[in-house]
């Protein structure tokens, strides 16, 4: 094997757990490969509202956030199944952006900064031995000292590996599907809105060039029961709700079809898997009424570097790389998770959902301390 494919870091996946890890590798002087499935720029399933706790961070990337213009949001408004409308301030507050525009800005400064990255390809498997990983892919085969899984919510390594979240029976938390659009809507832009309909949820708020990301969670039983129709359940399920009606008539959708992502999971997830250290979406996700899977996505990143940073120096050897790591994702983020899915079951129905939002708009002090755990503290 040549010396060009043998690296200190293999990271599978370019989302923003991928993407940041890679250029913190870079930065440190690191011989840093990443392989990504598809091609920038892309769209991705996605909410695209960041807190502000990862503003510094993405600038620290290169991320030049202040010249964009963005929307920043301070507002919560969320609605339940019929559209009543209750409001809460968001304390720390964060900015819309789209994947597309971010992910591809990391991209292309991780390029810059020397790391190799692989587009539009695949790893197949991953196998740890004698203190090395190889890689493989359907062309080449590679070497690392340390891999970083940052694949997302669900791949072929999840089911080849034969992860625990994939062997559980479909559940109210692990079967759900993903739709997303680009929309023209005059959405206020300091607010992001969530409106609720039967067993489900959508997201609304503004990204850049007055655009609107409308993101919506729901059962695959819901989009059974409508024919696996899209517009069908649209027009039947999500109308419903009258805020949702309003938004589904009026706006303007950017691209023909919406982005689809199915079988996603909310169950626990490992950190370490074979020796693989698993960052963003791969590690645990949090559910989009309580935000913030991107930021969670980063910092775990900037964790996870600070442990191979020492592994690599030779300060800590592996199990202690791998229990640090694990230990520190809980810490920063086992709460927000087990909170997440608490709400989650909150949401989706008549009853439930009006109540909670009741409870929460009446005891103000308790909403606050629930967003609170859902927002973290600048990295």
């Amino acid at each position: 094997m040549n010396d060009k494919q043998q690296f200190d870091i293999a990271i599978i996946g370019g989302g923003l757990a991928g993407l940041t890890l890679a250029i913190q590798a870079a930065d440190a002087g690191y011989r840093t490969i990443l392989f990504e499935k598809e091609a920038y720029p892309f769209h991705k399933v996605c909410g695209e509202y960041i807190s502000m706790e990862s503003w510094d961070f993405l600038v620290r990337c290169g991320v030049p956030l202040a010249d964009w213009s963005l929307p920043l949001i301070n507002e919560l408004q969320v609605s339940d199944t019929e559209g009543k409308i209750y409001d809460f301030k968001l304390p720390l507050g964060g900015f819309g952006v789209s994947r597309y525009q971010l992910d591809n800005a990391l991209y292309e400064t991780a390029i810059k900064k020397g790391v190799t990255v692989l587009t539009s390809c695949k790893v197949t498997d991953v196998v740890y031995n004698d203190d090395f990983f190889t890689i493989l892919t359907p062309a080449t085969i590679f070497t690392a000292r340390i891999t970083a899984g940052c694949f997302g919510k669900r791949s072929n390594l999840d089911l080849k590996w034969n992860r625990n979240f994939t062997k559980t029976k479909p559940n109210k938390i692990n079967n759900f599907i993903g739709v997303k659009y680009h929309i023209q809507y005059p959405h206020p832009a300091g607010t992001i809105s969530l409106h609720n309909f039967k067993d489900g949820y959508c997201g609304i708020s503004r990204i850049e060039k007055d655009t609107c990301c409308l993101c919506y969670l729901t059962t695959a039983e819901n989009l059974r029961k409508s024919g696996n129709s899209i517009a069908v359940m649209e027009k039947e399920v999500l109308s419903q709700n009258k805020q949702l009606k309003k938004i589904i008539e009026e706006s303007k959708h950017l691209y023909e079809q919406p982005l689809t992502i199915s079988q996603i999971s909310f169950e626990q997830k490992s950190q370490v898997e074979n020796h693989i250290l698993m960052l963003g979406d791969a590690a645990g996700m949090i559910t989009p009424l309580c935000g913030n899977g991107m930021s969670m996505a980063m910092h775990g990143g900037k964790i996870a570097f600070d442990n191979i940073r020492l592994f690599l120096t030779g300060q800590i050897n592996r199990p202690q790389m791998e229990k640090q790591y694990k230990q520190q994702w809980q810490y920063q983020f086992g709460l927000r998770t087990r909170i997440g899915r608490v709400v989650q079951y909150f949401f989706g129905g008549s009853w439930s959902t009006s109540v909670f939002l009741k409870t929460m708009h009446a005891f103000p002090l308790f909403s606050g301390k629930i967003i609170e755990q859902t927002h973290g503290k600048p990295f």
